[in-house]
């Protein structure tokens, strides 16, 4: 597993995964294989755990190659 630091209130959960994905390949990331929005819906996973949803929880899914695992704190961890 690589785990990625947490987000900033600044920085969107859709942003952190393609930026983790781009650094793991170690490539730009508008050089990623697969666009985002083509696997989940960036706007609906940026408002995933904001204030007023759930404290807790995660959500997994498939990317370039990548199971992607988010949890509420924001943390961002890829395994191949």
């Amino acid at each position: 597993m690589c785990p990625s630091s947490p987000t900033s209130s600044n920085n969107a959960l859709s942003t952190a995964v393609i930026e983790a994905i781009a650094k793991e390949m170690d490539v730009d990331p508008t050089k990623l294989p697969e666009q985002l929005y083509d696997v989940i819906d960036p706007d609906s996973l940026d408002s995933l755990f904001t204030s007023g949803n759930p404290t807790d929880g995660t959500v997994t899914f498939a990317y370039c190659g990548y199971t992607v695992t988010i949890t509420a704190d924001s943390d961002v961890t890829l395994e191949e």
